[in-house]
Formats: structure tokens, C-alpha cells, sequence
């Protein structure tokens, strides 16, 4: 199988190389950030409200530092919002039921605003270019699909999809502009969901991908069950179907495999961030 390599996209200032990762992302915008900490939280352990920093490195290569108090997020997820705030949400709800503290929102000097709960099991938590928040759940929570407001308002819902049924696990997920596309398990249809129209479903023959990148007409999925964990496969839409055209393997820039992964995939774009995550690389299916 032929090759495809990533590109170097950001990397966090060595600076903070001695704080722990809690995790990182690519805004809607092309920012990158990383939430970290002194030290890396105990295993097994409960977390009492921490304070982080958020170090972003925008696309021209610049640097800011936003402080943030009081989190609570064990597993935390975060984005940032186009008014220059951030959201952070703990994957697992269990916890902040009772408060209704699973998401916060803080604006951008770092003062929370608001916090609300969106449902437990968060697979992937991705604000759009208005701001609006797409949660994708895994498969121990059945809301499938959900956009909210930046102050908990809930504005869609997946439900039942006529043609895919009832989404019970996102796999991908990817959010650019005002619409989202989504790959669910078990039959993994992309989805092209656009809120104020009813959802568009394709078959597809890929299984088990974790991303997914669109540009004019075509797609690319990344990722998949065992050996297929590296691959991009290929594919051409048409009104009602995934139509396959190849596949290439993934690999970091230097042409080694990829380790233990995250993936943010933004319209053409699908970002990779793999251990120490101190960098993100880049796959552009418009490139």
C-alpha cells in the first residue's frame, strides 16, 4: 500500500514541556491548544477543582496563555470559542450530575461564565465557527449526535436518522463552518448534517474510522479496526452512497508509524497528535 505522510502543523513551546498534557485540540478557526497542568492527575483517584493554563499557538505561529480556575473535568475535553473563551467538559457525567457542572464555559480572560450538562460519555466535543457545541457520545450514552449552545440550550438532535437509525456511538466526527459530517457505528454511514435541513445519509463500506475529511465531492476516512488503525481510505460521493477509489497508509512526517493517537478533523483537514502531544501534524485532503 502506497504512503501518505503528515505535515507539521504546531508544536507547544518548550517552555511548558515540563507540565502534563491533559489534552489538546484545533480550533474551528485552526488554532491549536493544549490544556495542561503541573503534574499529571493520580490514577484512580478523584480530582478536586484544579487550575490549568490553556497555551494556544495560533496559525501565524503566535502564542498566548489563558489561565483557567476551579476546572473539574476529570477527562476533560476542550475547544475554544470564537469570542476568544474556552469550553472544557469531562467526558464522564456521572460526577457532575447533581450540579450540573460537566461543561464549563469561561471567557477570554479565563473567568467562568457558565456551566450545564450535556449527557454522559463524550467522544468528541468540537465548537463550530457561531460558537454552537457538537457533542458526539460513544456508545454508553444513546443521544448519538447533539448541538448546544454555548449556554446549554440544546438546538439538535440526531434521534432516529431515516436510513442510518438510531446513532448510538460517533466514531468521527467532523466540524467546519455550519455543518458537521459524522461516521456512527455499526453500519458507519456518513452523515452530512446541516440543522436546518433533514439529515443526509450515504452508505459506506469503511469501517471503524475515527475521522473524516470532505472537499468537494470527495471524502477520506482515517483509521479503522487492527492493521487498518494507519490507513486513509478514499472515496467519492454521490447522492446516496461512499463510492471507494483507494487507500494509503498513514505516517508521521518522518515516515514512522503513527503511536497512540489524537484526531481533531476540521473540514479538508485532519489533525494528528500522537505521544509525547507536544505537536500537531496535519493531513489536508485538498492538498
Amino acid at each position: 500500500m502506497q504512503t501518505s505522510a503528515l505535515v507539521p502543523y504546531a508544536r507547544l513551546p518548550r517552555t511548558y514541556h515540563d507540565r502534563h498534557v491533559l489534552t489538546s485540540t484545533v480550533d474551528a478557526f485552526g488554532a491549536a491548544h493544549w490544556l495542561l497542568v503541573e503534574r499529571a492527575p493520580e490514577r484512580g483517584g478523584d480530582r478536586h477543582p484544579y487550575d490549568a493554563l490553556v497555551v494556544s499557538v495560533e496559525d501565524d505561529g503566535g502564542v498566548e496563555v489563558t489561565e483557567l480556575s476551579a476546572l473539574r473535568a476529570r477527562f476533560p475535553h476542550l475547544d475554544r470559542l470564537p469570542d476568544g473563551g474556552f469550553v472544557v467538559a469531562s467526558a464522564r457525567a456521572r460526577r457532575a450530575d447533581a450540579d450540573g457542572s460537566q461543561v464549563q464555559v469561561f471567557d477570554a480572560l479565563g473567568r467562568e461564565t457558565w456551566s450545564f450538562t450535556v449527557g454522559d460519555a463524550i467522544e468528541h466535543l468540537l465548537a463550530d465557527p457561531s460558537g454552537a457545541l457538537w457533542v458526539g457520545h460513544f456508545d454508553e450514552n444513546p443521544a448519538g449526535i447533539r448541538r448546544w449552545s454555548a449556554t446549554g440550550e440544546l438546538r439538535w438532535s440526531s434521534g432516529g436518522v431515516p436510513g442510518a437509525g438510531w446513532i448510538m456511538d460517533c466514531y468521527a466526527l467532523n466540524v467546519s463552518d455550519s455543518v458537521a459530517w459524522a461516521c456512527p457505528y455499526s453500519d458507519f454511514p456518513l452523515l452530512e448534517i446541516r440543522p436546518d435541513r433533514p439529515v443526509r445519509v450515504r452508505a459506506n463500506t469503511v469501517r471503524g474510522a475515527t475521522a473524516v475529511a470532505v472537499h468537494e465531492g470527495r471524502v477520506a476516512f482515517f483509521g479503522g479496526y487492527g492493521d487498518e488503525e494507519d490507513r486513509i481510505a478514499y472515496g467519492e460521493l454521490t447522492d446516496t452512497a461512499v463510492e471507494p477509489t483507494g487507500a494509503a497508509l498513514l505516517t508521521r512526517p518522518d515516515g514512522r508509524p503513527i503511536g497512540r493517537r489524537r484526531v481533531v478533523a476540521r473540514g479538508t483537514r485532519i489533525h494528528v497528535q500522537d505521544e509525547p502531544f507536544t505537536e500537531w501534524t496535519v493531513w489536508d485532503l485538498s492538498g
